[in-house]
């Protein structure tokens, strides 16, 4: 309902000084920032850039002048005054900020108050508290990119393209992505509920966050065949390129004359390790990615000492997915185009731009698509992707869904969910007879040996206990039969 204003003076709190000095500071960090070259992070963890422009001058004056923020100065004084509660001011300031970056509709340009520019420092540095979950907001859901591996939401069975679509039983249609990540990250050992859609299906998963893994390489022989050395890169962070530099010494020290390089799942990280890590595996003088500003030509990183003297030619494989974004994605183009590395996998996730983090009047930064990144021979993968030279799918089983730990089946129900359940006692070689929508008899039975088998409480029911231990069985049974793996070693000793 609304009200006729009352007969009193309106007092006006102008915003123009503020606005100046605002536009002001922002204007000497742009030109700052597209003078230099400077690194900036994906998402949670993107890589980011800016150079050169010689529109920045032109396009800066043309965007300060006050008259233009008049409408916006009306809005703060009204709300000040005439809006039911006490208003601080802070908090209409903020709220234009976000607004203001959101509004051009790219979800990897945000507002970061205080706490978002420490969290994204936490997450370049390579350690933070949560799921372990590279995300993008994308409509009225939060879309997961990848989970980070050896995470909380790997653990559980979340998969790239998993929609978010509550925290804790809020709506996330209406949160920025950073209040979205605000409410999934929290300290290690407290627990957040998640609804989550997969394709045409919905279920809801309880994790317990923990602090994410600061190793970012991982690494060891072939169980096999112990001259195949296998280095899983899960992110791309400041320590990254040692760690990789020494992974790659003790495999060899150990007997390693060939390499599987992995990339699945890794949700991407900072430009300068991206270039680092390249530059590995291409020989210098030879190109290892390209960047383009707004109306600029396509700018060519090279590989050169500068950026590491450590160069590794042994032959290799790289496994990529559609987990692997920005980041693995300039690592994996780089690799196949400028080092002749087959890449094996699926098609990887498809994001070309570049982020840069800015200094903005107070304790705030702005996240901004700054530009969009090629590969070595000029492609622009943006929505598209790195398609692999080898092709491989992972089981069909990959996209079952989770167990609810929360709920609980038992003789007689009927629902999707009971058919999930079915499907995953199935692919575990426990007879349910037919693979339906009812738990029948033969769902209990196989239940109950399950559960026999697993030194649970043999009561037929899955809940609890029981739903846990059907995850944790299947998780296993995914790593046990990575085609994709085997695919690269079957590479490795045919060539």
């Amino acid at each position: 309902m609304q009200h006729e204003p009352e007969n009193k003076q309106t007092k006006k709190i102008s915003l123009n000084i503020y606005i100046a000095s605002l536009l002001i500071v922002l204007f000497v960090s742009v030109i700052g920032t597209f003078l230099v070259m400077t690194v900036a992070e994906d998402s949670d963890e993107q890589p980011g850039s800016a150079t050169e422009s010689s529109n920045v001058d032109s396009d800066v004056q043309n965007t300060t002048g006050l008259e233009e923020f008049e409408s916006l100065n009306e809005v703060y004084s009204i709300l000040m005054t005439e809006y039911l509660e006490e208003v601080e001011p802070e908090t209409l300031i903020q709220g234009a900020l976000s607004g203001m970056a959101e509004s051009v509709g790219d979800p990897y340009t945000t507002y970061l108050d205080e706490v978002e520019s420490t969290s994204i420092n936490e997450d370049i540095e390579g350690s933070f508290e949560g799921i372990g979950a590279e995300v993008m907001k994308e409509g009225e859901y939060v879309r997961i990119i990848s989970p980070i591996s050896g995470s909380p939401a790997e653990e559980a069975g979340l998969l790239p393209n998993d929609l978010i679509d509550q925290v804790d039983g809020e709506s996330v249609a209406d949160l920025s992505i950073n209040e979205a990540v605000a409410l999934i990250r929290g300290p290690k050992g407290t627990e957040v509920e998640l609804a989550i859609v997969r394709g045409n299906s919905t279920f809801t998963v309880n994790l317990s966050r923990d602090s994410i893994p600061v190793e970012s390489v991982v690494y060891e022989l072939d169980e096999e065949n112990k001259t195949i050395g296998y280095v899983h890169i899960t992110n791309f962070n400041r320590p990254t390129y040692q760690e990789l530099v020494d992974a790659i010494k003790a495999l060899e020290k150990e007997g390693a004359e060939e390499f599987i390089f992995d990339v699945r799942g890794n949700p991407g990280g900072l430009l300068d390790s991206a270039l680092q890590l390249s530059n590995v595996f291409v020989d210098n003088g030879e190109p290892l990615m390209q960047s383009q500003g707004r109306g600029e030509t396509p700018y060519i990183y090279n590989a050169s000492d500068d950026l590491g003297e450590f160069k590794f030619d042994k032959q290799s494989v790289l496994l990529i997915n559609g987990g692997s974004a920005s980041a693995s994605e300039i690592l994996a183009g780089a690799m196949s185009q400028s080092a002749d590395v087959p890449l094996i996998g699926t098609t990887t996730f498809g994001k070309g731009t570049i982020q840069n983090v800015l200094d903005i009047s107070g304790d705030g930064e702005i996240k901004f698509t700054a530009g969009k990144w090629l590969t070595a021979n000029g492609t622009w993968i943006n929505e598209e992707g790195i398609t692999p030279d080898i092709e491989v799918e992972m089981p069909d089983y990959i996209n079952l869904l989770l167990v609810n730990q929360l709920e609980t089946y038992e003789t007689g129900d009927v629902s999707e969910e009971v058919y999930n359940l079915e499907q995953i006692l199935d692919v575990l070689d426990y007879d349910v007879g037919s693979v339906d929508f009812t738990y029948d008899e033969e769902t209990k039975e196989a239940v109950e040996t399950f559960q026999s088998d697993n030194d649970l409480e043999k009561d037929g029911i899955v809940t609890g206990d029981t739903a846990r231990t059907l995850i944790k069985k299947l998780r296993e049974l995914i790593d046990k039969n990575d085609q994709q793996y085997d695919a690269a070693v079957d590479y490795l000793l045919d060539n």
